[in-house]
């Protein structure tokens, strides 16, 4: 239940304009102070989960593993992503609460 939750808080996050998605995307994203939460596929490799979870500390910014990297893609309208930022602060939080 919570995860549908979640994946429509993402698609209301992207309608918004409010998603780095990919890879590259979403450390500029962590570097440049707009991320507000990081999502990581499941499904992505353990070098990519180690990178963000090492980054995300780093920046002090969220970090969660969450759903398949084609339910990612498909609910912010794209292709398949194994990562992506939120880069709103209030929807951020309001993924945080049905990710918890």
């Amino acid at each position: 239940m919570q995860q549908n939750k979640t994946f429509s808080m993402l698609g209301i996050s992207a309608k918004a304009g409010k998603v780095a998605s990919g890879e590259f995307s979403t450390e500029k994203a962590v570097k440049e102070g707009k991320a507000y939460l990081v999502i990581v596929s499941n499904e992505a490799s353990d070098n990519t989960k180690k990178k963000f979870t090492n980054m995300t500390n780093f920046y002090e910014v969220p970090y969660k593993e969450f759903g398949t990297k084609d339910e990612l893609g498909h609910y912010i309208g794209r292709q398949f992503r194994a990562s992506l930022a939120i880069t709103d602060e209030n929807l951020a939080k309001a993924i945080l609460k049905t990710l918890d």
